[in-house]
């Protein structure tokens, strides 16, 4: 009875993510860290494909998040599963690994995903709780231009008209960047 209810313990410990270094059900692994990750991905990096995200949690949950300039296929995704599948030892370390691009709906997370989508309508989200929408004309180091057009009641006229604003965000104001999907 003691033995089942200290495996449930640890078993409930890691499934909350609250394992440690000194839970016994642990000290077998081996931790996977995430430079010799990026170190095998950046070995099959072209000019075009760069990386977005690598995580890997302490159950060795290897998660990496690819993109291209001009779109990435399933085939690319599996080539640089392979690239890192074939360099980890199954033996030494055991690992879940999954490669993937971020879906239209992911925000962005590096300067190289803004700079994709010059021309393109993105929605902003601001840390002060403000919401965006425009054409992203520019993103550099310190931030982003986007181009926004609300439609405002002039005085004397019945119709609204379109104002278009320029606006600009440095990274440290934006919580989340994200492509807005038009069906139009």
């Amino acid at each position: 009875m003691i033995y089942h209810t200290i495996i449930l313990f640890l078993r409930r410990r890691i499934i909350e993510g609250l394992g440690d270094r000194e839970s016994p059900i642990l000290l077998g692994l081996k931790m996977i860290n995430e430079e010799l990750i990026r170190s095998l991905i950046e070995e099959k990096l072209t000019d075009d494909i760069f990386v977005v995200d690598i995580q890997v949690s302490a159950g060795n949950a290897i998660s990496v998040l690819i993109d291209s300039d001009k779109g990435l296929s399933i085939d690319q995704c599996v080539a640089f599963s392979r690239q890192i599948e074939h360099n980890l030892d199954r033996d030494a370390e055991d690992f879940e690994l999954e490669v993937s691009s971020p879906g239209l709906t992911h925000p962005f997370k590096v300067l190289r995903q803004y700079q994709k989508n010059i021309g393109r309508e993105v929605e902003i989200a601001t840390t002060d709780g403000s919401k965006h929408t425009g054409i992203l004309k520019e993103a550099g180091e310190n931030g982003i231009t986007l181009e926004e057009n609300r439609r405002e009641r002039v005085e004397g006229k019945k119709k609204k008209v379109t104002v278009t604003e320029t606006v600009q965000f440095s990274f440290d104001q934006i919580r989340t960047a994200k492509s807005v999907i038009s069906f139009k």
